[in-house]
């Protein structure tokens, strides 16, 4: 007889120390739940982590939610949350492009630049950004304005049928110059093992 399997989302995020992946996925094992994928990584100075897992149907989510919140507690995390998600897909599409955005920290980057991709019906599959502190302005070397924080931004996305890469670069110069950016496009190569 073949057993429903349920997926769930875990999210956690706390002060960065020893210790968190393990407790957390110590009651992900209790419950007889498997990992399929994980995000986790330190923002600032927060460590964070994101997963789907799998298990059977008959998981308790509240036991589930309570031994983690328990959890949470011993570690002193500031948040932790499991929820039911629909199955998972499985066919995921690989990303086909990078798009890299450099330029000066400034609110909307983020926002001007995801939302000119989706009105082009680019998907972003992967989003890591960066704030680079200017050395000179945070060690006291200089008045306040000489050194301005720099924001990377790096994204790996889906170009629908049709668009080239000549064609979103095109799309992309009005957010270029009302966001005081730099931003490149690259494709990336197919991966062939």
């Amino acid at each position: 007889m073949l057993r429903s399997v349920g997926h769930f989302a875990v999210a956690a995020i706390g002060r960065d120390r020893p210790g968190i992946v393990a407790a957390v996925t110590r009651n992900l094992f209790d419950h007889e739940l498997n990992v399929e994928d994980s995000q986790m990584t330190i923002l600032g100075g927060h460590f964070t982590m994101m997963l789907i897992v799998s298990g059977d149907d008959g998981v308790e989510i509240g036991v589930l939610r309570a031994d983690l919140e328990a959890t949470a507690r011993a570690l002193n995390l500031e948040a932790i949350s499991v929820e039911t998600v629909a199955d998972t897909a499985r066919a995921m599409t690989a990303p086909t492009h990078t798009v890299t955005v450099y330029g000066v920290d400034h609110p909307g980057i983020v926002h001007a630049v995801s939302t000119a991709l989706a009105q082009c019906e680019v998907n972003i599959t992967d989003l890591n950004t960066r704030l680079v502190v200017d050395g000179g302005a945070a060690a006291g070397n200089g008045d306040a304005d000489a050194g301005e924080n720099l924001y990377a931004m790096m994204l790996e996305v889906v170009l629908p049928e049709g668009l080239t890469v000549p064609g979103l670069d095109s799309i992309l110069e009005a957010t270029r110059r009302e966001q005081g950016v730099e931003i490149s496009i690259r494709e990336l190569e197919p991966d062939t093992s």
